[in-house]
Order: structure tokens, then sequence, then C-alpha cells
């Protein structure tokens, strides 16, 4: 039995340890990214048995990536390799300020022979729940395909379905495909966690109670919109929108895959039996960690270390 499963690419990841724009970086440090070995190494490390579908190179960054999984006691018996494509990379810039500049080398990755040949054998009656963002869907069609076979199976089965939108608008066709799909994937989920400026783009409106209603419309059970700093706002069908307030930050090191540690608390608040105001709090503590950390996941807590942070931090107290 899986508490969750997750779909993604993985990718090497060069991050400058010199402040300044990336093409001035001398020296990088190397990592893992990918919005979805964010997600399943932020559950694994709260003790969930997590499994994760993707497909690498076979090559250094391909057996790096397959042996940090394994490390992280994450489940890679769903992980095939590709015998002539190479693992994707992706660069980042060491910053003070905003949001890090990246550079991605993706194109023509193994993961773009990803396809639902990979998840046939997915029993979904062994599995908790299932976490989609909108990245592997937009790498191409063969990948969005293997998506929608993976939702609507679970859907079938019964399985919890979170969905991130985690837009990549440079990895899309165009911004019409990219909103179409996306949207139409929310249909199958029981939980969506756009952004604030994510629900604009894609439902037209920045108004708060107009991209929940969006996706209540839908079926949706929760709509979950992050506004940053300022936390998170619930809303359910036939209930009022609520505020859970974010955790204060000293200083903000590096704000990549904070939304991978929300999804995490949210997620892992789920599995818990708690409620979803209770999953949201845990998931803004969990974000608040992640942006004091340079790197993707190294802000990613344990589970003593988690309720230690809440308890001594919760801004509802």
């Amino acid at each position: 039995m899986s508490d969750v499963i997750l779909i993604g690419e993985p990718m090497g990841l060069f991050i400058s340890n010199e402040y300044g724009e990336l093409e001035d970086g001398k020296t990088f440090s190397k990592g893992i990214a990918g919005a979805e070995v964010n997600v399943g190494t932020g559950l694994a490390r709260l003790g969930f048995e997590v499994d994760f579908l993707t497909k690498l190179g076979k090559d250094p960054f391909g057996q790096y990536i397959y042996k940090y999984l394994q490390n992280e006691r994450i489940g890679t018996e769903h992980i095939t390799f590709d015998e002539e494509l190479n693992t994707g990379i992706m660069l980042k810039n060491k910053t003070k300020e905003g949001d890090p500049i990246t550079a991605y080398y993706r194109k023509g990755s193994a993961f773009t022979n990803f396809s639902i040949e990979d998840v046939m054998d997915i029993d979904f009656s062994e599995v908790r729940l299932l976490h989609v963002t909108g990245i592997p869907p937009a790498v191409n069609r063969v990948t969005r395909g293997a998506v929608y076979h993976l939702m609507a199976k679970a859907r079938e089965a019964g399985t919890f379905i979170t969905f991130d939108p985690n837009l990549r608008p440079e990895l899309w066709k165009n911004e019409e495909t990219m909103i179409k799909v996306l949207n139409n994937m929310a249909r199958y989920a029981n939980v969506v966690l756009p952004g604030i400026s994510e629900g604009e783009k894609l439902t037209g409106s920045r108004d708060k109670e107009t991209i929940a209603q969006f996706y209540l419309d839908m079926g949706v059970e929760y709509v979950v919109i992050k506004t940053g700093s300022d936390g998170a706002f619930i809303r359910k069908q036939g209930q009022e929108m609520k505020n859970v307030p974010g955790f204060a930050v000293k200083e903000v090191v590096d704000t990549v895959g904070a939304g991978d540690g929300f999804a995490v608390g949210v997620i892992s608040g789920y599995l818990d039996g708690l409620d979803m105001e209770n999953s949201v709090l845990r998931g803004n503590a969990i974000g608040s960690l992640q942006v004091q950390n340079q790197g993707d996941n190294e802000g990613l807590p344990i589970r003593d270390e988690l309720e230690k942070y809440i308890q001594e931090n919760n801004p509802l107290n």
C-alpha cells in the first residue's frame, strides 16, 4: 500500500555559489530539481510511503537522482531508464532578493518519452493519494496522455487527488493550450492548489472568490489559494472562504520550492486525518521553512522538527 504516488521529471541541478547573474557564475554546487521530487522528499521525511513515476537517462545524473530517491526512502519500482536520451538539467543563480534566475536544459530529455505504457500497471486500489502538477502535461502530448490516464484511473478507483497547476508557460505550445489542458485536469481533482497569479491566468480573475468558485463549479471539493507570505485561503462548496495566515520569516534565502513545501503540508495533513484548515497551516509552516534555506528541498523537515516549529511559531496562537 502506497500513501502517495507522484509523477514528474527530476533534473540535475547546478546552483551558482556566487551572487550575481547566472552567466557570471564560476563555481556551482550539485543538486536535484523538480517540483514532484521536492514534494516526494518532504512526504518521505514525514514518514509516508511514497512512490515515484518517471523516466531517467542512463547517465551520471540519472544514476545520481535514482540513488537520491532511494536514500530518501522514495519508491523507485516504477522508474525506467532510457538507453538513448539523457536526464534533463537545470541551472540556478544565487540571489538575495526575489526569485532566482533559472535555465532549463530538458528538451529531448529521457522524460519526453514517458508514456501511458510506463504507467499501465499502477493499481490505485493500493494507493491513498495521487499528486499531480501541471509540469508533466506541459512537456508534450505523450507525457500529457500518461498524466490523463493516471488521473482518470485514480478517480475511478476513488483515490484522493491533489492538483497543483504549477504553471510553466515556457514549456507549453501556447497559453491557450496550457489553460485548456490544466483546467480540464483540475476536474479530476479533489483539491486544487493555485497561487493567486496562477488562478488569475487560469480563470481570468484575480478575485479569490471568483477563482475558487470557478473550480468548485467543476466539482472540485476544496480550492486552496496560495497568497505567499500572507498564507492561503480555503474554499469548500457551501462554506465561506477562510484565511489561514502565514508564518513569519526573518530572512528569505531562496523562494524556489516554497509551493512544493506547501503541497507537502496539505497532503500530509490529509493523510494524517487533519481538517483542511490545519493541513493548510502545516503547508504554510513547511513553505516558510523552505524559503529560509538554499536549494529546492533542503528546508523540508522531519516530523519532530515540523511539530516543534509549528508549536513555537503558530500564527493562530
